[in-house]
């Protein structure tokens, strides 16, 4: 069996605000069909990584491919276009308008007709169908986050970039929400990579780990071997 094709190649990507470095000439691949997740200390430079794929931040060096194309200096509505979704950290939805109004406005950015449907996404997250005529500030945390999800597959992307969809949730939704994502893969074939302070759920549903260090990797490794190893576990992840 021939090994994936990489849809996402970053290479010496070095990005900075003003004099403080936060990313110091980061390299790594993001298979397709893969999730892959981003692990590490607050402040480690994993949200400044998502921020600079989706375009919000600029590099100052370094090379950006999506499925090929560079996208380092693309502005973020052609990086949409192009196939990549970001789902920020905070649930960020629009509160004034209806749960079906948010998802409509995911779907203004489209790659093609094809693709997510507001059934698909419904079918994904029942409880937004059963809500979907209701206004986003009514919704609980968790449904905010399934929402938020469910905004950025409307735009048919083929890489999602997730910024620690668990935070805040119950234990019972973090679960709900990582089975999500294996569904999105498996049944859908979507590129995740997902941010996570929680390790141990984000390595139970990985094909692959990056631990961030201080604005580096300091570890690029299967999953399931991080996982299991004891050592770079207790020294990079706490536990």
């Amino acid at each position: 069996m021939s090994a994936a094709k990489n849809i996402l190649e970053v290479e010496d990507l070095t990005v900075a605000y003003g004099a403080v470095r936060a990313l110091g000439g980061v390299t790594l691949a993001v298979p397709e069909g893969s999730v892959t997740a981003v692990l590490g200390a607050n402040g480690a430079g994993k949200t400044t990584l998502l921020r600079t794929l989706s375009g919000l931040l600029r590099p100052r060096d370094g090379r950006i491919a999506l499925d090929g194309r560079d996208i380092g200096r693309t502005s973020v509505e052609d990086i949409v276009r192009a196939g990549l979704a970001h789902v920020p950290e905070g649930r960020g939805v629009i509160v004034e308008l209806t749960v079906e109004e948010n998802l409509r406005l995911g779907g203004l950015i489209r790659r093609d007709a094809d693709g997510w449907a507001l059934g698909d996404v419904y079918d994904l997250f029942p409880p937004l169908r059963e809500r979907a005529r209701r206004q986003a500030t009514t919704l609980s945390g968790g449904e905010r986050q399934m929402l938020a999800i469910g905004r950025a597959l409307m735009s048919n992307p083929r890489l999602l970039l997730l910024d620690e969809p668990s935070l805040g949730l119950a234990p019972r939704l973090v679960a709900q929400i990582m089975a999500v994502l294996l569904r999105m893969r498996d049944d859908r074939g979507l590129t995740v990579l997902l941010v996570e302070q929680n390790a141990r759920s984000a390595l139970s549903i990985a094909d692959r780990a990056i631990v961030f260090n201080l604005g580096v990797i300091a570890i690029d490794k299967d999953a399931r071997l991080l996982a299991g190893d004891d050592r770079l576990r207790h020294a990079y992840l706490g536990f």
